[in-house]
């Protein structure tokens, strides 16, 4: 017992046994106290606040997932032309897996595998989803917010989403809560956009309702036609001055940005592009004050690299590869931000953060920002061939960064084979989650992998291009199943989908870049991977 609580006892004995103390006996007492009690309250207030800062037991989890964001697009991955000061601490601090790969090459499917450790090419309805898709991941299923929450943690969804929302596609009402959102697939608080920053409704979704909802301008989606009077991109280009459209993107206009798809309304809850990284973050930011005392999951899905690229005006100017580099400099300073809060509040030492990207990169995806133009030598893919929507390496392999103080060891460089799908089983071993039967069905415990042991690692991974042709990849080999279908993207951007009618075999440890089909010289290696795809495909 400290000299205080026994000066404490003391006095309040004194005060039980002699009922004759005068008041003003009693105040001398407590001014004499006072000093002494002042000291001893602060240094409890701040032991309590460290403690409450340590949180639990049980680490929280941020997932930083970015949009677009190729291999070779952060300076610690030896991106030219880029700063990535904030990235590259959280890598100095952890490790930078070169080996690491989404599961397809483009956004919704990699999104689904990702929160529900399912391939998503098992499901027919998990391709890159429009603005009003219904919810793809339905509410029965189990997610990676469900077994967080399973483990007492609170969770959080904040930034792009791309997984649908309420329960049918093109009958959701804006105007009212939604029946169905993030809220049923195990998320405690989300902050979201329904879809991308090139697809309408551009308003933030909040716990299941438009945020800054307007009542004057009720909202109306469409994604077939125009509404009556309501201008578009392809009609009215004098309209769109902030960004002009290279292909498609040319429909409803909103902040001087043509979109995909027609929306009508929203009035003062439709987003400023520029601001999009400084609401999510400011969002992002209040979750981890509000939720500091507990244990908690944060998916944090940035925008930044996506198009309609049209960053902050603090960020704008500032990179010699135009808008494309100003909003990865912006992704690093929400990066950044995230990191100064935990420090903040004492919680850096018992968070795991993991660093990611959807899929690959793309430079000319809809609109004349001269991102193609202006690379100057950089090149998002780094060594891959192959962007977004290719089966090519440059399609699924994304930077993957792990930082966890006094955890992980530091500065540590990994090319053990990893796949998004084997995170929610490896998160649930970190947390002592038991994942109910038939849930996460393709994804595997590798979390000694994610924490800097190469133990228990995968064999082979699987990758979907956007035209659902497979691929297998082992640490050697490569293997992209035939396919008839065109060799360039068709629509507007300039990428090599990878289709073959021929099975193409790489190695790997020869060439990064997919340059010499070696099927033919090594059948039995071909028909190994032939039938990896065929009993993946088989399972049920």
């Amino acid at each position: 017992m400290d000299s205080i609580t026994t000066l404490i006892i003391k006095h309040r004995h004194c005060f039980n046994k002699e009922k004759s103390y005068t008041m003003k006996k009693i105040t001398q007492i407590t001014y004499a106290l006072s000093p002494a009690l002042l000291v001893a309250l602060t240094a409890q207030a701040k032991e309590s606040k460290e403690q409450k800062g340590k949180n639990t037991n049980k680490p929280n989890v941020i997932l930083i997932y970015a949009d677009d964001l190729g291999y070779g697009d952060l300076e610690c991955y030896g991106a030219k032309n880029i700063q990535t000061p904030n990235v590259n601490k959280l890598a100095k601090n952890g490790i930078r897996f070169t080996n690491a790969h989404a599961t397809a090459s483009t956004s919704t499917p990699s999104r689904y595998s990702l929160l529900t450790g399912e391939y998503a090419w098992r499901r027919k309805d998990t391709d890159v989803a429009p603005g009003n898709a219904g919810m793809i991941i339905r509410p029965e299923q189990f997610t990676m917010a469900d077994m967080f929450k399973s483990a007492g943690y609170t969770t959080c969804a904040i930034g792009k989403w791309h997984l649908g929302l309420g329960d049918k596609t093109g009958q959701q009402d804006w105007n009212a809560p939604l029946p169905s959102a993030l809220g049923d697939i195990g998320f405690d608080y989300h902050y979201i956009m329904a879809a991308t920053a090139d697809r309408v409704p551009c308003v933030f979704i909040e716990n299941g309702k438009v945020a800054n909802y307007d009542e004057n301008a009720p909202i109306e989606v469409n994604y077939y036609r125009n509404f009556e009077g309501e201008p578009t991109g392809k009609d009215n280009p004098e309209l769109l001055y902030n960004q002009k459209s290279s292909h498609g993107h040319d429909m409803s206009i909103v902040n001087g940005i043509g979109r995909i798809g027609y929306m009508k309304g929203g009035g003062n809850a439709l987003w400023k592009d520029e601001n999009i990284a400084d609401s999510i973050t400011t969002h992002a930011i209040k979750f981890i004050s509000e939720n500091r005392e507990k244990p908690f999951f944060m998916y944090f899905a940035t925008n930044d690299v996506h198009v309609p690229r049209f960053p902050h005006e603090r960020f704008r100017g500032k990179n010699k590869m135009g808008v494309r580099g100003d909003a990865i400099a912006q992704f690093d300073w929400s990066v950044g931000e995230i990191v100064k809060a935990l420090e903040k509040y004492h919680l850096l030492d018992n968070t795991l953060i993991v660093i990611s990207s959807d899929n690959g990169p793309v430079v000319d995806d809809g609109y004349q920002d001269r991102a193609e133009e202006l690379l100057n030598g950089h090149s998002p893919a780094g060594p891959f061939r192959g962007n977004k929507y290719s089966s090519f390496e440059g399609g699924t392999a994304v930077p993957v960064i792990v930082s966890w103080k006094n955890k992980v060891a530091k500065n540590q460089e990994s090319d053990v084979l990893l796949s998004q799908v084997d995170w929610l089983a490896s998160f649930a071993h970190l947390v002592g989650a038991r994942l109910p039967k038939g849930s996460a069905f393709d994804s595997e415990n590798h979390l000694s992998n994610l924490l800097g042991e190469k133990t228990n690692a995968r064999e082979w991974v699987l990758e979907q291009s956007n035209t659902r042709v497979l691929s297998v990849r082992t640490q050697k080999w490569k293997y992209i199943e035939p396919s008839d279908g065109p060799k360039m993207i068709q629509w507007g951007p300039k990428i090599e989908t990878g289709n073959n009618a021929q099975p193409q075999l790489f190695d790997m440890q020869a060439s990064n870049f997919e340059e010499k089909n070696v099927a033919k010289d090594h059948p039995q290696v071909v028909y190994d991977m032939q039938n990896i795809l065929r009993r993946e495909r088989s399972k049920k």
